[in-house]
């Protein structure tokens, strides 16, 4: 329609509003059935790699205003399988120094055992 001079108008009765500027929420406003009407409430999708969405910050965690994720050091908790948590530092093992297939073995072995022990690979059963 180029009748109209402005951003944000209502036609078609007010049926249609059309919104070409900056819509802004003022505390205390809100917003009934939507997106699909029908009396659908708004959900907001899980955040993923390629789609922005709702993320939850747990326990020991915060976000920067410039939107960074960071790890709180004064309340850690360990990763499992199944919850997420910090992963921490594992001891420091040393390059494999040995020329034969013994010592090899023993300085593998040596590396699984602090895996283990850090938290970073499950027990033996």
């Amino acid at each position: 329609m180029s009748g109209y001079n402005t951003k944000n108008y209502t036609e078609q009765n007010g049926e249609v509003t059309h919104i070409g500027g900056k819509l802004v929420f003022d505390e205390g406003s809100s917003v009934e059935n939507f997106p699909g009407g029908g009396g659908e409430s708004y959900t907001l999708p899980a955040a993923t790699a390629s789609k922005l969405g709702g993320v939850k910050v747990g326990s020991g965690l915060s976000i920067t205003g410039s939107g960074v994720l960071s790890a709180d050091p004064q309340t850690p908790s360990v990763a499992t399988e199944s919850t997420a948590g910090v992963v921490r530092m594992m001891e420091n093992q040393p390059n494999a120094a040995g020329s034969n297939l013994l010592a090899l073995e023993s300085a593998f072995n040596s590396l699984l055992t602090k895996l283990k022990a850090a938290g970073l690979m499950t027990a033996d059963e």
